[in-house]
């Protein structure tokens, strides 16, 4: 009997929601006779023409509904949840995924989206709170559809953009401008008390903010100018819209979902950096099933640690094999050849703290790896040595140069990490180290943790790696390249004709060879602009 009840609810809750959305969709769309001039401005953006965008859509301002007409998916639980777990931890992001049944049956809009704020930003230091930039960005763009903001919003005859949103400011607007190119966002604004907020959105003003950015563009009146509108149908946004916008048009939850994903070479602006330990879009399933799995990550990244710490390599690889870490190896005849020498440089590029450590287990020896700023935990537990360097060009030279009469050394010039296909100007001090350098390419996937970050504790940047159902790692060798003479009189005598710009020359050309073996692409950024992107500093440890 309750089972029946229940089911009965259920069908009838389905329906009367199923009834509400016909009925905001269409009342956009079916205007009385006597309000013909307001019923005028609505179209469905279906029915623009596939070959190009109409003549109204040119000489225009546009406004886009961030959810409604820029994004694929109108869920706005995942971003949030992001908020609650990188700014509140384990505990708040648990607790969101408790509230999400209770989100579900919430009809309004609007109280679901003062639930989800209050659970993930109370509390929250507002001086601190750098996710919209560091971590959001990356999603809300992998998010985006291809087709319209192609053909609508990389035009130059659009001569203002504005985004709007009921999403709180904060978490959209360094991702519409700084990513998107947009001219003004018009969000929520969140109350604040003592540096803290709140969790309370302040009233809702969008509609007169927006129509303060629309007349505030000088360039629209003075050529009378369109203002052109693009929303959802099955939300309360067009009503948002209605009085500064002289056409709108309208999707559907529907003809999103078809959309394409934008490219990530169609970005108006590149994502080299992002943070946050998430690397999968948070959905209420995808949430619940890294939940359950988490204790089950912790003993498993407990085991594989112990493994490889106290085990030789002949026992260590097959079992860690076993145990789900895998990796692919593409050796080089040239650099195999001359890694049975001593005082070799490998250079490679930085993906994890793991990659000098995944050198050794492919070439089945033991080298030294030099590092910038290792956490101290990390240096105690590293299963190999490590060197700290200095920062100071002739003191970590001198360093360098008695670590290779004991043997090799692993060098990342990058001096960072970068999860993306890019990589970081080369720090070119390897180039005089060795005449040997042999260039390895490595690259990583995971599915579920990052095993880097820039704000986080770097310490537990190796356990959320071996947290990973099945990372892996790619090890590629490529031909080895001579270095520069390594007499003491040219290493240290920086007056030395043309030396310098051979050191950068090698060090430029390493890069390259190492980014085209991966398919990535070479950036003059580094380890500085990395830290100021994502967490607000240079990123330098005090020792």
């Amino acid at each position: 009997m309750v089972s029946k009840a229940l089911s009965r609810c259920l069908s009838f809750t389905s329906r009367l929601i199923l009834r509400q959305l016909r009925t905001n969709s269409s009342k956009f769309l079916s205007r009385k006779p006597g309000n013909v001039s307001r019923s005028s401005k609505f179209h469905m953006l279906s029915s623009v023409p596939d070959g190009g965008e109409p003549e109204l859509l040119q000489n225009t301002s546009m406004i886009w509904n961030i959810e409604g007409g820029l994004l694929k998916s109108s869920n706005l639980f995942p971003y949030f949840m992001l908020v609650a777990l990188e700014a509140g931890g384990f505990l708040r992001a648990l607790l969101l995924l408790a509230l999400y049944p209770l989100l579900c049956l919430v009809g309004s809009e609007d109280a679901r989206m003062k639930m989800m704020v209050m659970v993930c930003f109370f509390g929250v230091r507002k001086d601190s709170f750098r996710i919209g930039a560091s971590v959001l960005a990356k999603f809300f763009l992998q998010d985006v559809g291809s087709e319209w903001f192609e053909r609508m919003m990389n035009k130059k005859r659009v001569v203002k953009k504005i985004g709007v949103s009921n999403m709180p400011q904060i978490m959209i607007e360094s991702f519409l401008k700084e990513y998107m190119g947009f001219d003004c966002v018009v969000g929520r604004e969140l109350k604040v008390f003592r540096g803290y907020f709140v969790g309370l959105m302040e009233k809702n003003k969008t509609p007169q903010n927006l129509s303060a950015h629309v007349m505030d563009g000088e360039e629209t009146h003075k050529h009378n100018y369109m203002v052109i509108g693009i929303c959802s149908a099955e939300t309360s946004a067009a009503d948002q819209l209605v009085s500064v916008c002289d056409e709108i048009y309208l999707t559907t939850d529907a003809e999103r979902s078809r959309w394409s994903q934008l490219p990530a070479d169609k970005y108006p602006k590149p994502l080299v950096f992002h943070d946050g330990r998430l690397a999968f879009r948070p959905t209420s399933l995808a949430t619940l099933a890294m939940f359950v799995w988490f204790p089950f990550g912790v003993w498993l990244a407990i085991l594989r640690s112990l493994v490889g710490l106290f085990l030789p390599y002949t026992i260590s690889k097959p079992l860690l094999a076993f145990l789900g870490l895998k990796v692919r190896f593409k050796p080089n005849s040239l650099a195999m050849l001359a890694s049975k020498s001593k005082g070799i440089v490998y250079v490679c590029n930085h993906r994890t703290l793991f990659d000098p450590i995944y050198l050794c287990v492919v070439l089945d020896k033991e080298v030294t790896a030099v590092t910038y700023s290792l956490s101290r935990v990390s240096e105690f537990l590293s299963p190999i040595k490590t060197v700290r360097l200095t920062r100071d060009l002739n003191k970590d030279a001198k360093l360098m140069e008695q670590m290779l009469t004991q043997g090799d050394l692993v060098v990342c010039p990058e001096g960072t990490t970068c999860r993306e296909g890019y990589l970081l100007r080369f720090s070119p001090l390897f180039t005089e180290m060795s005449q040997v350098i042999v260039p390895v390419a490595l690259d990583t996937k995971v599915s579920m943790f990052y095993g880097t970050t820039a704000s986080g504790l770097k310490c537990l940047d190796p356990f959320f790696f071996l947290m990973n159902p099945c990372p892996l790692y790619t090890v590629k060798f490529l031909d080895p390249v001579s270095g520069l003479p390594t007499s003491p009189s040219a290493v240290h005598d920086a007056s030395a004709k043309g030396r310098d710009s051979r050191r950068f020359e090698l060090a430029n050309q390493v890069q390259s060879e190492i980014a085209k073996a991966l398919n990535f692409t070479c950036t003059k950024l580094t380890r500085k602009d990395k830290y100021l992107i994502l967490a607000g500093n240079e990123g330098t440890v005090s020792t």
